[in-house]
């Protein structure tokens, strides 16, 4: 029995690129993809949000003026909501893209109601181009829609199983952390995430779980509530 009802669901760009490091590796995309069958098998609505970083980070450029950058960023998710939507079409389920701004006919525009309506019908609900400004990255688009739709929890799947003291490939005496507080996140700006979406989870009493995506059932046994990841509360 899951846990969670609703859960957002957080995917790394780079995680979808496997060991290719950039792009799609198509293996690892379609063993998210039957977690996720699994999942909404179980009676829990899904939405997703998937990071651009396979394709572009913006902010490594100095070339570039900031507000377009990001723009570049954005669109980066959106290729990779349209691509891993595919995958999990070719699944059997059904999905929808939205945005918050248009973008033709490739995905529709976000809006409570219309999330509400896609979970009705059983949909997986991708949400691209984060929060449609620049200077807010997709862990802020993450927390901003989680607490829209009234998810459950974040289940931020990573290349890492959790958040550390310190950077575990550099230092082998780094301890992971089980549970952390997000307004330890928040006053010692260990930079977990994004400081917006630790305040915004802070104040509203959103719940975040990030684990290692490439560990077996991960996302599966994030939401049984038997992951080893770090849970990181309110």
């Amino acid at each position: 029995m899951a846990v969670y009802k609703r859960v957002l669901l957080k995917l790394s760009g780079e995680a979808l690129s496997g060991d290719k490091k950039s792009g799609f590796d198509e293996d690892t995309c379609r063993k998210v993809a039957e977690q996720i069958k699994t999942v909404k098998a179980a009676g829990t609505d899904v939405a997703i949000v998937i990071g651009g970083g396979n394709f572009w980070r913006g902010r490594t450029s100095e070339n570039i003026d900031r507000t377009k950058a990001d723009q570049i960023g954005m669109l980066a998710t959106v290729m990779n909501c349209i691509y891993m939507s595919e995958i999990l079409r070719s699944t059997g389920i059904s999905t929808e893209i939205m945005t918050p701004f248009m973008c033709g006919t490739f995905t529709s525009m976000f809006s409570k109601d219309s999330v509400m309506e896609a979970f009705r019908n059983g949909k997986v609900v991708f949400f691209a181009g984060g929060t449609g400004h620049p200077y807010f990255s997709t862990d802020t688009a993450t927390a901003l829609r989680a607490i829209e739709i009234e998810a459950d929890v974040i289940l931020a799947a990573k290349a890492i199983d959790g958040v550390y003291s310190d950077d575990p490939a550099k230092n082998k005496e780094a301890v992971k952390y089980d549970t952390l507080e997000f307004k330890k996140i928040v006053d010692e700006k260990l930079g977990v995430i994004d400081l917006a979406a630790s305040v915004l989870c802070l104040e509203n009493k959103m719940p975040m779980l990030i684990f290692g995506l490439n560990e077996e059932n991960s996302i599966i046994n994030a939401v049984l509530g038997k992951s080893n990841g770090t849970v990181i509360t309110v």
